[in-house]
Order: structure tokens, then sequence, then C-alpha cells
């Protein structure tokens, strides 16, 4: 991770290293090794980003809901939240070579079968099903390859080969929209499919690489692993549902707090564990309290972002898939520029300068952005893009780092497995509560536009709810019944709903920007003190 360098914090892995290639082993190549889990983990960047260019084009052509594609996109990041720590789990016992290749085959048999969808009934339950076999593919390989680098690299040579797999794999996420909407223009199967050569190339450099492999003879937490999957499970259900269900519903209430208490009963379970899924007791240090909420509420922008200013492209801005992937490529500017930037900051003078300074510059630039969204405009918004972006690179890889830092008894990976854990969930939530403010809002300006427009209330709120669930706002294919004087209205209507569509964004891209202002107010708390090799927490 840039501008940092992680201190494992806790006793070395047990797998074997360079010095040390096993029981009458060959020594691993050291270099074939990170290069192999870099082509591992790239997929599981890429996949975070690159579905959100191809949206509107799978909607179009599978019939798809607002929300359901929403749950194509948050079934993936949830599936990956929820068992990320089992993964990390099942790399120590079984052993970390063996579960990164095992990750690696169920991440790219999905998204292959993610690219087969076929048209008709099966289309939503077999691409969300396989998007979430995708997560947990990328659950088990993610913390695998992470200690794969680790058991290969001596100490004096970690941090510098962590700083490469973080950063070159976290740059990754950029390449999703500009590789997503060059293939989106041929098809966007392909989409799915550019995951199998790369997956190709990351076992064959595996098996090469000579890495060594050990176990370890512990028990496996499967009652928390269940608890930790239904808890997040339930709470992202019941907000992501409330487009559908209403806020009013006792579903909608019941799968959060109901989600929310799994959770606690997690918590709870996991101290008394003798060998815990997660490391709890790390919460006891308020720095990493601090750096794990500011984590929290910066992800709830930093991924919803991508599939929200795609849609909000195509759809208001009536952009190309490649024209809304050079979109996003301002936020990814400002993003990169500043993330060398905050690792500098975090060298001199620690993460909390780069958190308190980051959170504000992206509120702002957040905030700026939503007020630009209804001009239409992509050479008026460019600036505040790159602000946002910019923001949220200056505080991730202080706060990452920093968190990894703070490890108490636990290793670099565990600690790790944490903060990647309460990333993914905090933007699968967002994704969620985003989702539902949009369809509501825009299902509530549409139908605004439609009564001023001579149409009646009932089929004014049908039409509206009808347009708000297509996304593309294409009333051929999601009009009320496709003819009729509504439909005629509705259509001769689509410049206004474009604006509709902007304006409802503009409730999403504020609702980042208060939520790294919340992240903000998490940064006042961090004490300032500072970790580092050579001075470990005590």
């Amino acid at each position: 991770m840039p501008g940092g360098t992680p201190n494992p914090g806790g006793p070395e892995p047990t797998s074997s290293g360079p010095s040390d290639p096993g029981r009458g082993g060959t020594a691993p190549n050291q270099r074939l090794a990170l290069a192999a889990m870099l082509f591992a983990v790239s997929m599981t960047f890429i996949d975070q980003t690159i579905v959100a260019i191809a949206a509107p084009e799978i909607i179009h052509e599978l019939g798809l809901t607002s929300s359901q594609m929403q749950w194509v996109v948050n079934a993936y990041l949830l599936a990956l939240a929820a068992f990320f720590a089992l993964g990390g789990r099942l790399s120590d016992i079984y052993g970390h070579r063996r579960v990164m290749l095992i990750g690696t085959l169920v991440f790219v048999i999905a998204s292959a079968l993610c690219g087969a969808v076929p048209s008709g009934d099966f289309a939503q339950a077999w691409l969300i099903g396989f998007r979430a076999v995708q997560g947990i593919g990328a659950a088990l390989m993610f913390p695998a390859a992470l200690a794969v680098v680790i058991a290969v690299f001596p100490v004096e040579r970690r941090g510098r080969a962590l700083a490469l797999f973080f950063g070159l794999s976290g740059a990754l996420t950029a390449v999703g929209p500009l590789l997503g909407g060059w293939l989106t223009d041929w098809t966007w199967r392909a989409i799915f499919w550019v995951n199998v050569p790369v997956a190709v190339i990351a076992i064959v450099l595996t098996l090469l690489a000579h890495i060594p492999e050990r176990t370890r003879r512990e028990p496996l937490d499967l009652p928390g692993a269940a608890l930790v999957a239904i808890g997040m499970g339930l709470t992202v259900l019941g907000l992501q549902q409330a487009s559908t269900w209403g806020w009013g519903s006792a579903a909608t209430w019941g799968c959060i707090v109901g989600g929310l208490l799994v959770l606690v009963l997690f918590c709870r379970l996991e101290l008394r564990t003798r060998y815990p899924l997660i490391k709890l007791r790390v919460f006891r240090d308020l720095a990493f309290r601090v750096d794990t909420a500011v984590l929290f509420f910066a992800m709830m922008a930093f991924v919803p972002v991508f599939f929200f200013a795609s849609v909000y492209a195509q759809v208001s801005l009536s952009a190309s898939p490649n024209q809304a992937a050079l979109y996003l490529l301002y936020f990814f500017i400002g993003f990169g520029l500043s993330s060398q930037w905050g690792g500098r900051i975090l060298d001199k003078r620690g993460a909390r300068p780069a958190m308190r300074l980051g959170t504000a510059v992206g509120a702002v630039g957040f905030a700026l952005w939503a007020g630009k969204l209804t001009t239409l405009s992509m050479h008026d918004q460019w600036p505040y893009a790159a602000l946002a972006g910019a923001g949220i690179g200056l505080l991730l890889a202080p706060a990452s780092t920093d968190a990894v830092n703070r490890s108490i008894d636990a290793s670099y990976g565990e600690v790790t497995g944490i903060t990647q854990t309460v990333r993914n969930f905090a933007a699968s939530i967002g994704l969620a509560v985003y989702g539902t403010v949009l369809t509501h809002t825009t299902a509530d300006k549409v139908a605004a536009t439609l009564r001023g427009r001579g149409v009646p209330e009932g089929a004014a709120r049908d039409a509206a709810e009808a347009v708000a669930q297509s996304v593309t706002g294409n009333a051929d294919s999601r009009g009320p019944s496709g003819g009729g004087p509504v439909a005629e209205v509705v259509r001769d209507s689509m410049q206004a709903i474009r604006v509709d569509f902007a304006e409802a964004n503009q409730w999403v891209f504020y609702g980042m920007a208060i939520a790294l202002a919340l992240a903000y107010l998490c940064s006042l708390r961090h004490p300032g003190t500072r970790v580092t090799q050579e001075e470990p927490p005590s």
C-alpha cells in the first residue's frame, strides 16, 4: 500500500519462507509468486467496478429492473464481505497456495457462467447467484494471495512487496471502467469472460513459483462464519429491498434489525471462542477503531460511486459505455495523484493529518459534484469529480496502513481480514441505501413531471415507478404497457425525465458527501500516535 510499510504486528506466518523451502522442497521464486498473486487479485478489484459500466446494457438485454441490477453488483460485494474472514482462516488451516488456487478456480468458473447467462425467466437468479459465487471465490483467493506474499518474502523485503501488491492491485480498480467500456461495445458478456485468461496466467505462474505449503491444525469457527454471513446478508437485504417493500414495511425493518442483532451475537461469540474467525481484541485500540470507522464511511462512497456515476452518465448525459468510462476517469485521476501525497503525509506526519484532510476534501468534492449533476455537462463536472477522488485517495492508504500497524496479537493477514470485511460490507450497505434513495426519488420526480403534463395521479405514479426501475429510462422497454396515451407522454418527456434522474442522483451524491463528513468527524478522535516497525504497539 503506498505510503507506509505495514508491520505484521504479531507472530510470523507459519508457512515456509524463502530461506525455508520446506521438507526437501525447492525455494520459491519470489518474483513469479508476486506476479501470480497480482494477476489473481487483479480480477477481484476489476470486478468491483467493471460491471457498473455495462449495467444499462445488461438491463436492456435481460429485462432486469433497477433493484435487480443493483443486486447483481451487490451480490459480489456482500459475498466478498461475508466470507473474507472465513477465506483467511481456511488459508491458514489448509494452506495458502491450495486455497488461493481453489478460490481462483471458483472465481473464474463463476465468471464464465455469469457471461453465459441465458435470457428469460432464469436470467435474474442465474446472474445474481453466480455473482455471489464470484464473491466467495474472491473471498478465498484474496487473503490466501496476501498470505503467500507474506510467506515467500523475508521481513526486510516484505514491506516493499506488500506496497507493490496493494498499490498495483488497488490501481487496477481504475482499469475496470475503461476495460468495461471497451468490452461492452463488443458485448457486455465479455466483462466476465475477460477473467478467464487472467486466471489461467495466475494459476500457471503459481504452479511455476514453487510456493511452499504448510498447514495448521486448528478448528474452524463455523458458527461464527454462519453468523457473520447471515447478519450481513439480512442487513443489506432489508436496506436494498426497502425500495420495493417500502420503509414502512415490517419485512424491511425485520431484516435490518434482525441482521444487526445477529452481528451483535457474532461479536459476543467471537470474544468467547478460543479460535475465533475474527480477533476482535484489536478493537481495544482507539486508533484502530477510528481507522476502521473512517474506512467504513469512506467505502460507502468509494465503491458505489462507480455504479451510480456510470448509470447517471449513460442515462442523463446519454453517454456511451466508453464515454461513461472516461467520465469515471476524472475521479480516478484525482484519486491516483492524491494517493501518493497521502502516502508521503503518512510517512512524515502519521495517518491522522492525511485522514482529516482526505475526508474533508472528499466531502467538499462530492457535495460540489452533486450540485453540478443537473448541468448535464461532463465538462462542468470534471474538477469536482477529480476533487472527490482526491479526497478518497488521500485517506485510503493511510487509514488502511495505520489500521494494520495497530495489530496487537494478530497477524498482518488477520487484521487485513478485518479491514477488508469492513470495507466491503460498507460498500454493500452504501450501494443498497443509495439505490433505494435513487429509486424512490426518481419515481417521485418523474411522477411530478408526468402530472404536470396532464397524466392522472394513479397513471403517473405507475409510469414513474416503471421508469425508475428501468434505470435506462427507456420507455419502450419499461413504459406502461409499451403503448397508449400515457406511454406516449412518457416518450415525449424523455429529456425532462433525464433531468429528473440527474436531480435524483444529486441526493445520492450528497449522501456520499455526508458519509465523508461522518468519516471526518471520526478522524477527529484519532490520537495521532504513530506506529513503525522500530516501535511496535505495546
